[in-house]
């Protein structure tokens, strides 16, 4: 077998359904379905008994761990020569595993990565949320559009590697959000081949709503800290942009209160800049003015985390799993 599909499950039956639909419209057929529900109190059973029929699906439950170690226990299941990873609420183009299975036979990788986009059954602001984690403006764009795995961190939404990958790195770890760049990094200093493949997209519907989106990229940002804590040298410059902008929007907001109008317009300039830009890709009013508002949560939210994870963990030199407990699985209970 060729591709092992594995899906971490906690409380998503909805999701679930969309994601096995659009895996049983594959045009490729050799993968197996490896879903492993995570303690959940709403299972997904009865949604998987329904593609029982149209898919090779083995469903296991266990206690609740985390994804990470919940995507470990379905690596330990898995048969295929690939092990490949979604989030439960991605949507996956029909080509996908013809595009996948093309690429490494022309150019052999023991991991790979690939890029997400917007479904056009996804809401105006999944969409712009979309924008704002993909573009150029936000630093999304900056990561994204790199070939190189060091370049482009590939996302447990959509990564796959061997098993000999696994066998000699290991799998997730306790870490979450961030236990998937840390795998990426470990499979970096392993000497493994890997790469981008642009054409294996797969469509991600991130949060449903700026609330949620704003506590998920704020621990994005908190996370990086301990990332480039456990893996000396992998700070980037890019990762700071979010704070800079941050405080000069501090800034800016001050000496337009205490100075002069007039300070506002460098952030009306990068209204309108991602106003355009979104409203060029997308071809709607809507999702563009929603794209400011999801821009603005993205810079702002990550860097309020990233300068409270420096702070904490890299000038301070605290413990992470002492200061940042909500970020680590343990004991088997759930993260907050």
């Amino acid at each position: 077998m060729k591709f092992s599909v594995i899906i971490p499950v906690y409380n998503r039956p909805d999701e679930v359904d969309e994601l096995l639909q659009s895996l049983k419209a594959q045009d490729f057929k050799d993968f197996e379905m490896v879903i492993v529900e995570d303690g959940s109190s709403l299972p997904c059973k009865d949604v998987i008994d329904k593609y029982i029929s149209d898919l090779n699906i083995r469903y296991f439950f266990k206690e609740n761990s985390g994804p990470g170690l919940s995507r470990n226990f379905g690596m330990e299941k898995a048969e295929g020569q690939y092990m490949v990873f979604f989030d439960s609420d991605c949507v996956i183009p029909s080509n996908y595993f013809s595009a996948v299975n093309a690429s490494l036979e022309q150019k052999h990788l023991d991991a790979y990565g690939g890029p997400d986009a917007a479904h056009e059954s996804f809401t105006n602001i999944q969409k712009a949320i979309n924008y704002a984690m993909t573009s150029f403006f936000t630093t999304g764009g900056i990561r994204g559009r790199k070939k190189q795995l060091d370049k482009f961190q590939p996302r447990s939404f959509n990564m796959g590697f061997t098993k000999e990958v696994y066998n000699k790195v290991g799998g997730f770890s306790t870490l979450h959000p961030g236990e998937d760049p840390d795998l990426s990094y470990r499979i970096m200093a392993a000497g493994f081949r890997t790469g981008l493949i642009p054409e294996a997209y797969v469509y991600h519907k991130r949060r449903i709503d700026f609330g949620k989106f704003a506590k998920q990229v704020y621990k994005f940002g908190v996370v990086r800290s301990v990332l480039i804590k456990w893996h000396k040298g992998t700070f980037k410059f890019v990762y700071a942009l979010p704070s800079l902008f941050l405080l000069g929007t501090i800034a800016i907001l001050l000496g337009a209160i205490f100075i002069n109008k007039i300070f506002i317009y460098p952030l009306l300039l990068f209204a309108l800049l991602v106003f355009v830009d979104s409203l060029m890709q997308t071809k709607n009013l809507g999702i563009a003015l929603l794209s400011i508002y999801a821009s603005f949560i993205q810079l702002l939210a990550y860097g309020v985390g990233f300068i409270k994870g420096v702070w904490k963990i890299l000038i301070l030199k605290k413990d992470e799993r002492k200061s940042l407990p909500g970020f680590f699985f343990k004991d088997s209970q759930v993260a907050q």
